[in-house]
C-alpha cells in the first residue's frame, strides 16, 4: 500500500485549521460550556469520532471520566494504577502511539457501549489501535486531568490516520486550554 504525503499547502490549510478550531475553543471558556459540547468540538478539531475522546478529571487521587457520558457512572482509576491515563497524569508526560493494541493496557472501557449517533455506532465497541493521552494543566501548573483521543477500528490501517507529532502539539494545547474550563475545576460538578 503507498503512502501519500499531503503536500506543503495542505499541511499550512490543516494546520491553519487546527489553530481556527484551537481559537474557537479557547472562545467557548466565557460560554461556561458543557464537557460534551467542549470535546465534541475538540473530536471536530481532530477529526476524530465523537467515541474517540475521553475526558477525566483527578478527584481525591483518582481519574473519574467525565466524557463520554456513558463512562461517568464508571467508577474512577487510581493514580497509582498501570492505566495509561493514570501514567500520564502521575509522571505530567504526553504518550502517542499508533501502535496501541501492542501496547498492554486496560481495555474494559473499550467494551462499554456509547450511545453515539448512528454514523458512529459501528466503531463504538471496537478496540482503541492508536491513542494520544496529555495531563490537563494549566501552564506550569498541577494537574486536573487527562484527555485522551483514539483511533478504533479492527486493525491500525482502517483506524484511520497515524497520530503525528502536530497532532499531539495540538492535542496539549487544547489540553491547557480544558484545564481551565469551569467543570475542570476543583469541585465543580460534571456536566
Amino acid at each position: 500500500m503507498a503512502t501519500i504525503m499531503p503536500s506543503n499547502s495542505n499541511q499550512g490549510s490543516a494546520a491553519k485549521a487546527a489553530k481556527t478550531g484551537l481559537s474557537e475553543l479557547e472562545g467557548l471558556l466565557a460560554e461556561a460550556p458543557s464537557s460534551d459540547r467542549v470535546c465534541l468540538k475538540l473530536a471536530q478539531i481532530l477529526n476524530v469520532r465523537r467515541s474517540e475522546v475521553a475526558l477525566l478529571k483527578l478527584e481525591k487521587g483518582s481519574l473519574r471520566f467525565i466524557y463520554p457520558p456513558e463512562l461517568r457512572s464508571a467508577g474512577v482509576l487510581p493514580l497509582s494504577g498501570s492505566a495509561v491515563a493514570a501514567r500520564t497524569a502521575a509522571t505530567r508526560t504526553p504518550l502517542l502511539s499508533n501502535a496501541f493494541m501492542r501496547v498492554k493496557h486496560v481495555s474494559l472501557f473499550e467494551a462499554v457501549k456509547l450511545g453515539a449517533v448512528e454514523e458512529d455506532r459501528s466503531q463504538d465497541q471496537m478496540p482503541i489501535q492508536k491513542i494520544m493521552s496529555v495531563p490537563v494543566a494549566p501552564s506550569g501548573g498541577k494537574v486536573v486531568g487527562v484527555v485522551q483521543v483514539s483511533r478504533k477500528g479492527l486493525d491500525p490501517a482502517v483506524s484511520g490516520a497515524d497520530f503525528t507529532a502536530e497532532d499531539l502539539r495540538q492535542l496539549e494545547q487544547a489540553a491547557e486550554i480544558l484545564a481551565r474550563m469551569p467543570f475542570m475545576q476543583e469541585g465543580a460538578e460534571t456536566q
